[in-house]
């Protein structure tokens, strides 16, 4: 009898949804003279061999919040393109993840609900 093996990893995502930032995006020069509201959904693959109810093992989700509000604060951007883009690669420099992906949603259009582009990268197999 064949024995299916038993994956160690748990947990194969962890997704924050609709997390509101405030940033400077526009192509006009107007748009980014002050900062708008963003929301943002952040999906994580943290690499994770065993959990052992250990926040050191997986990602800690209120770190990656608070990075990403602190990143897209210190930066402006023409494209939501790439903000999405360069906050992906920023959480796969940052923290210990297979793959992210960053939505990033913008409240500019008058008869549409938001404009969003959405970025997926993965990290260096290991």
């Amino acid at each position: 009898m064949l024995l299916a093996k038993v994956p160690t990893v748990v947990i194969d995502r962890v997704h924050i949804e609709q997390l509101e930032v405030h940033g400077r995006v526009g192509v006009p020069d107007s748009e980014r003279a002050k900062p708008q509201r963003l929301s943002l959904n952040v999906t994580l693959w943290p690499r994770i061999a065993e959990l052992h109810d250990d926040i050191a093992n997986t990602v800690n989700y209120s770190a990656v919040a608070e990075r990403v509000k602190d990143f897209i604060r210190r930066h402006d951007y023409k494209l939501i393109e790439t903000l999405a883009e360069e906050t992906a690669a920023h959480l796969l420099a940052q923290f210990n993840l297979r793959k992210v992906e960053v939505e990033v949603r913008k409240f500019v259009l008058p008869d549409a609900n938001y404009v969003s582009v959405t970025a997926v990268r993965e990290g260096e197999a290991t």
